[in-house]
């Protein structure tokens, strides 16, 4: 039995402060996922923060039209706020997608970028895995593999970046704030925040140890009005992202004047699909572009033998998601992924 110290911080500054100045030390949220990972002997952190007595909470409109939403605001209370359902439809959609009403009524909406992958080599502190244990090996790399990234890659790491409300938020150029020991108030660009994993998977963000998320901010997007979140699982319900796309689309005249999207459950980040934004801006919103713009994409994936459908599938879904928002302007239904 490993004990464990529990406390519960009464301002930002302070937990900052405590959790930096120990290693061992980590901040306990939602824990819908930390707690697993506590009983699987997966983290092993000998002192938890309890931070959701801290004022983190809340959404707010920005003087820009934009959204401030606190770290520790619940999943279920994003999904459901008419700001987020009326402007960014995709987020409201992933989050509602992103887990089970159980789930999004005890998760906030930092821990949920934070949370780790949902690889079962990371999760089995038997297997070698360079993101548990830097240098131990990649074990999915000759193991089972078909959840697994085909974007992103490296010859350390293959696993997928499980959140789904990550992906909508990349696509909609979010930032993570936060306060760090020594280097007060931050701001991360979320398609920057995330790291793919190089030659040091176990480094998934910039943060130091201590620092702590403390808002989600959202920019203005009229284009995110007209927005989607299609994710593509084994099953309906309580399921993880074969592959997701969040997509936003404004199409002027038959052509498109401005697009988001951004992959999900197909890459080691949140992957900003910007190849399809470069290649469709100006083009006739058509099937025959999308599909062409999702081949594009999809160009440099380097699948294993397990997921290589996943390749396919990505420009499949890539096609359907905007197809369906381009519904309405001449365009026919998009096809099924």
């Amino acid at each position: 039995m490993r004990p464990i110290t529990y406390s519960r911080a009464t301002d930002p500054q302070s937990a900052v402060a405590t959790v930096s100045a120990d290693p061992t030390c980590d901040y306990l949220a939602g824990g819908t996922t930390e707690i697993d990972l506590l009983r699987q002997y997966v983290l092993q952190p000998r002192r938890l923060v309890d931070i959701n007595d801290l004022p983190l909470a809340g959404i707010e409109t920005t003087p820009e039209r934009g959204l401030r939403i606190g770290a520790t605001t619940r999943m279920s209370d994003v999904a459901a706020a008419p700001a987020v359902r009326e402007r960014f439809p995709m987020l409201s959609e992933a989050l509602e997608k992103g887990a089970s009403p159980q789930l999004r009524h005890m998760a906030s909406l930092g821990g949920n970028l934070l949370q780790r992958v949902r690889c079962a080599y990371f999760r089995d502190p038997q297997a070698p895995c360079n993101k548990r244990e830097p240098g131990s090996g990649c074990s999915a790399l000759t193991g089972h593999s078909r959840d697994h990234a085909v974007l992103g890659t490296s010859e350390h790491c293959i696993a997928v970046h499980p959140s789904d409300a990550a992906v909508a938020l990349t696509a909609l150029d979010a930032s993570v704030h936060t306060l760090g020991p020594g280097s007060g108030e931050r701001a991360y660009p979320l398609d920057d925040f995330f790291l793919l994993p190089g030659d040091s998977p176990h480094r998934e963000h910039p943060m130091a140890h201590g620092e702590l998320i403390t808002a989600i901010e959202v920019p203005p997007a009229p284009v995110a009005r007209r927005s989607l979140y299609l994710k593509v699982r084994d099953r309906a319900s309580y399921e993880f992202a074969l592959v997701s796309v969040a997509a936003a689309l404004s199409v002027v005249d038959g052509r498109i004047a401005d697009i988001r999207v951004a992959l999900g459950g197909a890459a080691t980040k949140p992957w900003r699909a910007r190849r399809v934004e470069d290649f469709l801006v100006g083009e006739v919103a058509e099937r025959r572009a999308f599909a062409q713009a999702a081949q594009v994409e999809l160009a440099e994936a380097r699948p294993t033998p397990m997921n290589a459908f996943k390749v396919e599938l990505a420009q499949r879904a890539l096609v359907r998601a905007l197809g369906t928002l381009a519904e309405g302007t001449g365009l026919e239904a998009g096809s099924h992924a």
